[in-house]
């Protein structure tokens, strides 16, 4: 299941109050995924690491009620108390605690209530976990507990990663260095012992390391740190050419007519070229892109006129748009 996928399903389990676990390798968003279901719909979100609990942590501690001349127990201060009235549980990486930590969870999840404690009405449950193949550390979760989940598998998708990319301006050479190496989003292997490895999570800061601009000495090994030194020199190499584009200001005003030689080139002018058009960019300009990228080998004026058509950019009454569709139209899928 893609991102978007299991966003929206999350969505929808989540209003009717069923509980679900959301499964996939490290790093591709699974927790971001639920903090952004909860800003966008302004409810409040307990991110809950029960890998870090006792199994008396979750129950509370008990203590004797002098007045009832019986022991009770004090529901832990970290369980939604009832002020904010609705908002999302998120029990992360909840296959990583113990089975005692786990049993103890069961209750809580079913019945939504665990001895003194009873969870709010207007509070969802949503469990995220690596898989067993995933070579961290867990537990096979018990029958009775994975019986009490709908269970969905998300994966990494390209396409939605470039989207969400552009929308959180990550740095456009890594945006088309992903389109240009798709594989390169998601390096994970269970059978390599690197430490370092490329998911959505550690583009993200490689992205980092580029704003922070370091060193020029001190840039590869910061970025194989995060993505592993042979994806690191790919996309350094890749980077590297950055600097011969062409002035992007000028092919929108309609001076520059250079083409790029360039397969790296290419694709991170077109990324480029594609990131500065918006719902409110000009018809003068937009049918200047059109006029240069005729001169563009196919699969790169498709790539652009793809990206604008998947972010619904009117392009039907650019002056240029029946010349280009003259051209290019059977690559067009």
């Amino acid at each position: 299941m893609n991102p978007q996928s299991a966003k929206r399903s999350l969505e929808y389990l989540c209003e009717r109050k069923v509980p679900v676990f959301l499964w996939g390798p490290p790093g591709i968003g699974k927790s971001s995924i639920v903090a952004q279901i909860a800003k966008d719909q302004g409810i409040a979100c307990i991110d809950l690491r029960l890998s870090l609990l006792d199994p008396t942590d979750l129950r509370g501690i008990p203590f004797f009620d002098t007045k009832k001349d019986t022991a009770v127990w004090a529901p832990p201060s970290f369980l939604p108390d009832g002020s904010q009235k609705k908002g999302i549980l998120f029990l992360d990486e909840l296959n990583t605690a113990a089975p005692m930590v786990q049993a103890s969870a069961y209750q809580l999840i079913l019945d939504r209530k665990i001895g003194e404690y009873t969870l709010p009405e207007g509070w969802a449950i949503v469990a995220a976990g690596n898989r067993e193949s995933d070579r961290g550390v867990v537990f096979r979760m018990a029958a009775p507990l994975a019986n009490r989940f709908v269970h969905l598998e998300m994966e990494a998708n390209v396409k939605e990663w470039q989207s969400w990319a552009r929308d959180v301006d990550i740095d456009v050479s890594i945006i088309s260095f992903i389109g240009h190496r798709p594989d390169a989003l998601f390096s994970f292997n269970t059978q390599d012992d690197s430490r370092s490895f490329a998911t959505p999570r550690t583009w993200e800061y490689v992205n980092e390391i580029l704003a922070s601009e370091p060193d020029a000495d001190l840039i590869m090994p910061l970025v194989s740190g995060a993505i592993g030194e042979e994806l690191a020199a790919s996309f350094l190499g890749f980077r590297s050419v950055a600097g011969s584009l062409p002035d992007l200001d000028g092919i929108f005003e309609g001076t520059c007519i250079d083409i790029p030689t360039e397969a790296a080139t290419l694709h991170i002018l077109c990324t480029a070229l594609s990131m500065r058009i918006d719902d409110y960019t000009s018809s003068k300009k937009l049918n200047n892109l059109i006029i240069y990228t005729l001169g563009l080998p196919g699969e790169f004026a498709v790539m652009i006129i793809q990206d604008l058509r998947e972010r619904h950019i009117e392009l039907d009454h650019v002056d240029s748009w029946t010349l280009w569709m003259r051209k290019f139209n059977t690559l067009l899928h």
